[in-house]
C-alpha cells in the first residue's frame, strides 16, 4: 500500500434504469500513468466524477495515501491533490489566459504574480503560453495547454485527463506525452481516458477495463495489442473496416471558390474553398479544431449561405438554398456538436429522428407526423447502430456521448443520402463502435454516395478516405490521394505547411 496513491474499493453508483458503476475496485500507484478503458456507457465518466467530487457514490469507499477519501465537491478533491482536464474545455473566449486560469483557482494570487507563475510552469513543462493572450485567439492545442497549466499550478498528485489528444496534431501529441512523462518522473500519478488505444500502449503503465459498469480486466498496455484491448472492452471480436473498391462515378458535389466571413469574433472565415467529390468516393478533410471545420459544414449544409463561390449538387447550383431544400435534393449533414446542434437535448430519440428524416423517410402524412412510422425509423437506427438506450422515448440528453453520436450518424446514413457531409463521425466513440461507423461510411460510398468526412482523427482519415485535404485558418490545401501520404506529412499539412508538403509529395 505504500506505493498506492488512490485505492478504490466496491465503488457503486446507480441511476434510474441503469447501474453506472457496479462494485468497481482498482488501485492507482504513485508516479503511475493508469489508463481507464471502456466502450461508450461503460461507466468511465461516472467513476472519475466520483473521484473528483462531482458525484457521490451509493456504496464503496476510496482511500488516499492510506486515509479515507470521500470528496463531496471538486474543491475537496482539489485540496487533497486531484486535478482534472475535461474533454470539453471550460474557457471563456473573451478573457485572456491568466484570467481564465484565475477563474479555476480557489484563491488566485495577484494577476502579475499569476502571469509570472504561468510563464514559469509552462516553460518548465514544455507548454509555452502567453498569459496575456485572449483565449479566443488560441488554437485548440493552446487552449488545452491553458487547462493543463491551470491544473499544474495546483501541484496535483493525481491528474485526470479525459480524451486529451482528440483536438491535437501528431506533433502536439508528442509534446503532451513528453509533459506527462515528465510529471510521472516527478511522482505525479495520471488517470488517462482515451479511445486511442495505440496512445494507451505508448504511454500508460497499467490499464483497467470497464464494461457495462463493471471492472472486467486489467492489462499492461505495452504487452497487449490495441485489438486485444478493444476486444476486452466490448467482450467480443469485431471486424476491421474494409473498403469495397468500387469505381468512382460522376461528380456529385462541386464546390468552387467558397468564401464566408467568420460567424463571430472568434470564428474562422472560409477562404476560397474548392473541391469535388465523386460518386463512390470518400474525401477526408483534416485539421486542428478551430480552423474552419464547423464553418465549412454550415456552408455545405445550407445553415449559412456563402456570399462568394458556389455549391453544386449533381450539376445544379444550390448555393442559395437552405438546409431543408438541400436535404430534399440529397445533401445531408451531421455536425460535430451532437447535443444542441445535431440533436435537441430535451426531445426524445423518436422526435429527433423526425426532425431530419420526416420527408426523406416518409414520416409525414398530409402534413401530420405518422408516429408509427417515426417509431419504426427510430427503432431501426437504434437496432442497426447498437445505440444503448432504454427506448425511443428517451431524451437525447440522457444518452452517453458515444451512444448519441451513434444515433445521429445512423439517422443520417439510413436516409440514403446522395452526398453526406459529416464532422467528427467517431468523436468520443469506443473502438468497436468507431470501426462500425467507419464501415457504414465505406458501405455508403460503395452504394454510390459521395461522402465528405471532416475529422481531427488522422487514423480515421487514413482508414476511410480516398483523397485527403487539410484545413488551416479557413483555407484548404491541395487534395492528395491518401496512398501517397504518410502520417507525418498529414500532420504538417494540418499545421499549415501546405505548400511545402505538396511540393514534397510531387517531388
Amino acid at each position: 500500500m505504500a506505493d498506492t496513491l488512490l485505492s478504490i474499493r466496491g465503488l457503486t453508483k446507480a441511476y434510474p434504469g441503469v447501474v453506472a458503476n457496479d462494485a468497481v475496485s482498482f488501485d492507482i500507484g504513485k508516479g503511475e500513468i493508469h489508463a481507464l478503458l471502456g466502450e461508450n456507457g461503460a461507466g468511465k465518466s461516472t467513476l472519475v466524477k466520483m473521484i473528483f467530487g462531482l458525484v457521490m457514490p451509493d456504496r464503496g469507499e476510496m482511500t488516499w495515501d492510506g486515509a479515507d477519501f470521500a470528496p463531496s465537491k471538486p474543491s475537496d478533491a482539489r485540496r487533497t491533490g486531484v486535478a482534472m482536464v475535461f474533454q470539453h474545455f471550460s474557457l471563456f473566449d473573451a478573457l485572456d489566459v491568466a484570467e481564465n486560469v484565475a477563474l479555476g483557482m480557489e484563491a488566485p494570487p495577484p494577476m502579475t504574480q499569476l502571469a509570472r507563475q504561468i510563464r514559469e510552469v509552462s516553460e518548465t513543462y514544455g507548454l509555452p503560453l502567453d498569459p496575456s493572450r485572449t483565449v479566443g485567439t488560441l488554437s485548440a492545442g493552446e487552449r488545452q495547454r491553458v487547462e493543463i497549466i491551470r491544473c499544474l499550478l495546483q501541484n496535483p498528485r493525481l491528474l485526470i485527463m479525459d480524451e486529451p489528444t482528440s483536438v491535437l496534431t501528431p506533433q502536439e501529441v508528442e509534446i503532451l506525452f513528453e509533459t506527462l512523462n515528465t510529471l510521472r518522473a516527478e511522482g505525479t500519478s495520471i488517470l488517462y481516458i482515451s479511445h486511442k488505444l495505440e496512445e494507451i500502449r505508448a504511454l500508460c503503465d497499467t490499464a483497467t477495463i470497464l464494461r457495462l459498469g463493471k471492472k472486467v480486466d486489467t492489462c499492461i498496455p505495452r504487452e497487449t495489442t490495441a485489438r486485444e484491448m478493444a476486444e476486452m472492452m466490448v467482450g467480443s471480436s469485431f471486424a476491421t473496416p474494409e473498403a469495397r473498391g468500387v469505381e468512382k462515378g460522376a461528380v456529385l458535389l462541386a464546390v468552387r471558390g467558397l468564401s464566408l466571413p467568420a460567424p463571430g469574433a472568434f470564428g474562422t472565415p472560409l477562404r476560397e474553398i474548392s473541391f469535388e467529390v465523386r460518386a463512390g468516393e470518400v474525401l477526408g478533410l483534416g485539421g486542428v479544431a478551430g480552423n474552419g471545420q464547423d464553418e465549412l459544414l454550415a456552408a455545405l449544409s445550407g445553415e449559412r449561405l456563402a456570399p462568394a463561390g458556389s455549391v453544386c449538387l449533381k450539376g445544379a447550383d444550390i448555393s442559395r438554398q437552405g438546409p431543408v431544400a438541400r436535404r430534399a435534393a440529397g445533401l445531408l449533414s451531421a455536425p460535430e456538436e451532437r447535443l444542441g446542434h445535431a440533436a435537441a437535448p430535451d426531445m426524445s430519440l423518436l422526435e429527433n429522428g423526425v426532425l431530419t428524416a420526416a420527408r426523406r423517410r416518409g414520416l409525414l402524412s398530409r402534413g401530420f407526423i405518422s408516429w408509427g412510422k417515426a417509431k419504426g425509423f427510430a427503432e431501426e437506427v437504434i437496432q442497426r447502430f447498437d445505440v444503448r438506450t432504454p427506448g425511443v422515448h428517451t431524451a437525447a440528453r440522457a444518452l452517453s456521448g458515444g451512444n448519441l453520436q451513434k444515433y445521429v450518424v445512423g439517422r443520417e446514413i439510413l436516409q440514403a443520402p446522395e452526398v453526406l457531409v459529416i464532422n467528427q463521425p467517431t468523436w468520443g466513440v469506443d473502438a468497436a463502435a468507431a470501426a462500425f461507423i467507419r464501415q457504414q461510411i465505406l458501405d455508403l460510398a460503395a452504394k454510390g454516395s459521395a461522402v465528405v468526412v471532416i475529422s481531427q482523427d488522422l487514423d480515421e482519415l487514413m482508414e476511410v478516405s480516398d483523397r485527403f485535404g487539410a484545413l488551416n485558418e479557413g483555407r484548404l490545401s491541395a487534395l492528395r490521394p491518401v496512398a501517397e501520404l504518410d502520417m507525418e506529412q498529414i500532420g504538417l499539412m494540418m499545421g499549415g505547411a501546405h505548400d511545402m508538403e505538396v511540393a514534397h509529395v510531387e517531388a
